[in-house]
């Protein structure tokens, strides 16, 4: 059953996603959304990533509110930094983050954290993944920064993956 539908819910959501981008219920559009459903999952397969095995779970719970809040505060102080930048320059700049987190998928979700996260870009990471260079919109301490970025989004991502 698994080698006929590798992803059962990806085959199910693609299949109500061409019903709903279509607005029909035709017999026709039920066919074609099924046929999506059932050949894409098989066609993609090979792309899907190893399967991820999450250690602790309650901790993904912590992040999302660490997250939340950062978002958050930093919305804020992005925008006063942006309205005050003609009494004050940004003193924005780029900084290597050495990281300790290897698993890919845990790297995925630190990238996409740091996109969500405003006031910061993710620039670059080293080939042996061990250090990353972000962009910072405004920052007063370097090291301050990186022990914050470390505590607050790294080690928790090494609890659940790692």
């Amino acid at each position: 059953m698994k080698r006929l539908f590798p992803a059962p819910w990806l085959s199910l959501a693609l299949w109500l996603l061409w019903l709903v981008l279509n607005l029909s219920v035709s017999p026709g559009h039920l066919l074609l959304g099924a046929v999506l459903g059932f050949v894409a999952p098989l066609m993609m397969k090979p792309l899907r990533p190893l399967p991820i095995r999450i250690r602790r779970p309650g901790a993904i719970v912590r992040l999302f509110l660490l997250v939340g809040r950062d978002v958050l505060v930093s919305n804020l102080v992005v925008a006063w930094g942006v309205l005050n930048a003609g009494r004050r320059a940004p003193r924005s700049r780029f900084i290597k983050v050495p990281l300790d987190l290897r698993d890919a998928n845990g790297l995925a979700a630190l990238s996409m954290i740091t996109t969500v996260i405003p006031g910061t870009v993710w620039s670059e990471l080293a080939l042996d993944r061990s250090v990353l260079l972000l962009h910072v919109f405004d920052l007063d301490d370097d090291a301050q920064f990186i022990q914050h970025f470390k505590a607050t989004y790294e080690r928790p991502l090494m609890e659940i993956f790692e």
